[in-house]
């Protein structure tokens, strides 16, 4: 049924068990996970975006200790997960026609809609805010698990705060090992960004995160969908400004080296970035290069890690969470990326990796 991992530091034991997404195989796991759900506890699960660290939407105690497991900051909201749309309607005090649309369209799936919030959601697990974010996701493992927990799940990424979110259980062992219940192992996620954020509070929806559904498909669906200057912004937004969704505030997804990324066209981020790599390993530092499949062999840096092809959008966006964390395990002091600025996911990965590299950017 899995093993027992255990942090001598912090005297919790962290039990890893695996899941295949089969309700008849999966049932022992499902009903040990939900106990501890319902008894407060916090449980890593998969989903089609990243791994999510699980606890009650409706228990504040639970939502204050994802905050502490992850040393996330309490005012960053978490999404709640729900795994029947009936259940949308006992967290949100009113269902816009806009989500009714959307729902339709991406439900179970990769959005996350954020509306006002019932009065049964606690301000805990909103961040203090009126509205609540909602997703229902499609990932059958996380499905049996939020019926299982009684249906209503916070889970913000289950990774520490700021670091690379989790594409593998491996990776949330690394990062949560001892500070939480249970971890369930269901494999590789698919996608590997976070899911799509949309704000239907306002008279016209508002993309406040890019994610695998891009800006141009939420506007084939609604109309008019405008995007939060946020998303684009050079740099994190100013102390004092509270978040309506995670992500929007803090630094996030950073590797352990100072990451920068290389624009421009193909040969001159080449020579740049060779000319930067080799001045360092002249001065005794260790430098890689996150580089499309490409141009992996122009570089004349010794680590080169090849993310995909540029043809290949979903590839990028599946292992770049991975390429980050492989980079800290090489104990790499600096990284160098080109951009990947591609037709459906550029916007949703370019987020990610600006937001990594704390919007250091070189223009060549």
């Amino acid at each position: 049924m899995g093993y027992d991992h255990d942090l001598l530091s912090s005297g919790r034991v962290t039990r890893v068990v695996k899941a295949c997404g089969d309700p008849v195989k999966d049932a022992g796991v499902m009903e040990e996970a939900g106990e501890i759900i319902k008894k407060g506890g916090l449980v890593a699960i998969p989903t089609e975006t990243v791994y999510g660290l699980a606890g009650n939407a409706l228990d504040p105690n639970a939502s204050r200790k994802i905050y502490e497991a992850k040393g996330r900051p309490s005012d960053n909201p978490l999404i709640v997960h729900i795994a029947r749309m009936e259940d949308l309607d006992h967290i949100v005090k009113k269902v816009p026609k806009a989500a009714v649309k959307l729902a339709e369209k991406y439900w179970p799936g990769p959005l996350t809609m954020i509306m006002e919030k019932a009065d049964v959601v606690p301000y805990e697990t909103t961040g203090g805010l009126d509205t609540v974010a909602v997703r229902f996701p499609a990932d059958p493992v996380a499905q049996e698990f939020i019926l299982a927990a009684g249906g209503y799940i916070a889970a913000p990424s289950a990774n520490r705060s700021g670091r690379p979110s989790c594409t593998t259980a491996g990776h949330c062992i690394e990062d949560l090992d001892g500070r939480i219940d249970m971890i369930i192992d269901g494999g590789e996620v698919c996608i590997g960004l976070e899911s799509t954020i949309v704000d239907l509070t306002g008279d016209v929806p508002c993309l406040l995160r890019p994610g695998y559904i891009s800006l141009e498909s939420l506007r084939d669906t609604l109309g008019q969908v405008t995007a939060d200057p946020a998303i684009s912004a050079g740099a994190d937004m100013a102390e004092g400004i509270h978040p309506k969704a995670p992500g929007m505030k803090y630094r996030h997804y950073a590797p352990k080296g100072e990451l920068t990324l290389v624009r421009g066209n193909a040969a001159d981020v080449i020579r740049k970035i060779n000319s930067l790599t080799q001045e360092l390993k002249k001065n005794g530092k260790k430098a890689a290069v996150i580089s499309s499949t490409d141009n992996a062999g122009r570089y004349s840096c010794d680590n080169v890690m090849d993310i995909g092809s540029s043809e290949d959008e979903d590839e990028i966006a599946h292992r770049l969470f991975a390429v980050l964390r492989k980079l800290d395990d090489m104990e790499v002091e600096y990284i160098y990326s080109e951009c990947f600025e591609t037709p459906k996911l550029g916007q949703a990965i370019m987020n990610r990796l600006e937001k990594a590299a704390g919007h250091r950017i070189i223009t060549v």
